[in-house]
């Protein structure tokens, strides 16, 4: 008891109830997008009572904004006292595969839903990392078990299409038709709309496949603001910036020799990487963000997006070298052992490939190339991030080859400023003659030949791409020349790449 007029001692629980408070107001200023002021509360509230349910959110908001490495060491402080409840467990599995580290968020996906075993959201976080590790038959076994309780669970039907190839015999089209039928206008009816065109071409159902696949992506082109001009201004504005670039301050780049794979998506880009992360000198580091975000601090423009003309225009008078290591200290934190040479399969990173040649003197460069009709094909039957503003020329055909067509030209302006220094590797020439290729792949990589590079389809490690099933087994042929079982829908795509000087093969 405290003697008359003396100051009261506080209660055993303020402390903890003071802390509770700030955590539960840097919660609330996240939310309402003052992600900074959440950051400074939930650290006064973690210095206060550090637990692994405010670590958690600690890092899941430095993840939002970025700060990958202090997202990283935020979550090293909570495995030393783990969050008690399935949120906090979620939370760090969520942030650990941001990271790239699917298996570290693995064990805690696993407790979420032990603690939470009706929560159809901890249990698809727990189903898609399963798939990024190969465990396609427990992601299938998780998937099912959402849809026994949401049998419209449109997340959930997607990711399950995609595991396996499906046969006449085993495969979930009645399911999907009448999932696809009830699902309302809008992401829902998307993804149902992918997953029942997927399955139906696996089973041969080739024209039915591509008009449910028509239908849905008109559908959802209707609702975006794209223009394909935009575009077409950020590959303008790179050529634009080259001679500045070319001729502008270097300072004293990074040794460092990372591998950049880079290209149109679907054209053997995971395949690529699992082929270099199988050497033994090699890991890979999946699709990183690091050289945009590194241009972008360069560059230093205030605009909302991470690529535009201003921020081009900008980087060109830049010191090059210093994007080269602030690109390497962003990739550092999605590193597994720093003695081996990364690969970074962004193929986004085909717009910044002239920086990266000048910035990172001793990165090697490969481009993927495939049939030009193949990867417009391929891109129109694969659903990326939807909420990405980057994959918006993918909804409509015609869209999808002014894209290819902007990609192409860019291509060949690299060829001629930079000769030599960018590989270009057919993917139909990969699958006719891997061993071949492969050689070709290491020896412009700096690499040694190692057998395991072959045998990639054994390969244990994380892929978190829509190739994730395919890049497990053994190169086959089937997908080269697909596009010719769709050659009247896609005429006038062929029409315009003549019209422009492309050979549809």
């Amino acid at each position: 008891m405290s003697s008359p007029g003396s100051t009261p001692m506080p209660a055993p629980t303020a402390a903890p109830n003071r802390a509770r408070q700030t955590f539960l107001a840097g919660i609330a200023a996240a939310e309402a997008g003052r992600i900074q002021d959440g950051i400074r509360l939930i650290g006064q509230a973690i210095a206060t009572a550090p637990l692994g349910e405010y670590r958690a959110q600690l890092a899941r908001l430095y993840a939002l904004v970025r700060r990958d490495g202090d997202a990283a060491a935020v979550l090293r402080d909570a495995e030393g006292e783990l969050p008690e409840d399935a949120l906090g467990r979620d939370t760090m599995g969520c942030v650990y595969a941001r990271l790239g580290d699917h298996a570290a968020a693995l064990p805690h996906f696993l407790a979420a839903t032990a603690l939470a075993p009706e929560n159809d959201r901890f249990r698809y976080n727990l189903a898609a990392t399963l798939s990024f590790l190969g465990r396609m038959e427990e992601a299938e076994t998780a998937l099912e078990a959402i849809l026994s309780r949401a049998p419209d669970d449109a997340r959930a039907h997607h990711m399950l299409s995609g595991l396996r190839t499906q046969t006449a015999a085993r495969n979930h089209i009645k399911r999907l038709r009448a999932a696809h039928d009830r699902a309302h206008a809008g992401r829902d009816r998307l993804l149902t709309g992918y997953a029942l065109a997927k399955e139906l071409e696996d089973i041969g159902e080739a024209d039915e496949a591509l008009a449910r696949l028509s239908a849905v992506n008109a559908a959802h082109r209707a609702t975006l603001p794209y223009d394909p001009r935009t575009d077409a201004a950020l590959f303008d504005g790179m050529e634009a910036a080259w001679p500045a670039m070319a001729g502008g301050p270097i300072g004293t780049p990074p040794a460092d020799a990372p591998i950049l794979i880079v290209g149109m998506p679907r054209t053997g880009t995971t395949l690529v990487d699992r082929i270099l992360a199988s050497h033994p000198q090699v890991e890979s580091v999946g699709e990183l963000q690091a050289l945009p975000l590194a241009v972008k601090a360069a560059a230093g423009t205030r605009s909302r997006t991470v690529l535009d003309p201003e921020t081009i225009a900008a980087v060109a008078h830049a010191h090059l070298a210093a994007i080269g290591h602030d690109y390497l200290a962003r990739a550092a934190h999605h590193r597994r052992d720093p003695k081996l040479r990364l690969v970074d399969k962004f193929p986004g990173n085909i717009l910044y490939a002239g920086i990266a040649a000048r910035a990172l003197p001793n990165a090697a460069i490969v481009c993927l190339r495939r049939s030009p009709m193949d990867t417009v094909l391929a891109n129109f039957r694969n659903l990326f991030a939807v909420g990405s503003r980057y994959y918006d020329y993918s909804y409509d055909l015609l869209d999808i080859a002014r894209y290819y067509h902007r990609f192409d030209r860019l291509m060949a302006y690299w060829r001629a400023v930079l000769p030599g220094r960018i590989l270009e590797l057919r993917y139909e020439a990969l699958v006719a003659d891997q061993a071949g290729e492969t050689r070709r792949l290491l020896a412009h990589c700096g690499l040694d030949w190692s057998d395991r590079c072959l045998a990639f389809h054994e390969n244990a490690g994380a892929v978190a791409t829509p190739s994730a099933a395919q890049v497990r087994r053994p190169i086959y042929g089937h997908s080269v020349a697909r596009w010719r079982r769709h050659e009247a829908a896609l005429a006038e795509v062929r029409a315009f790449f003549e019209d422009h000087g492309i050979a549809p093969d």
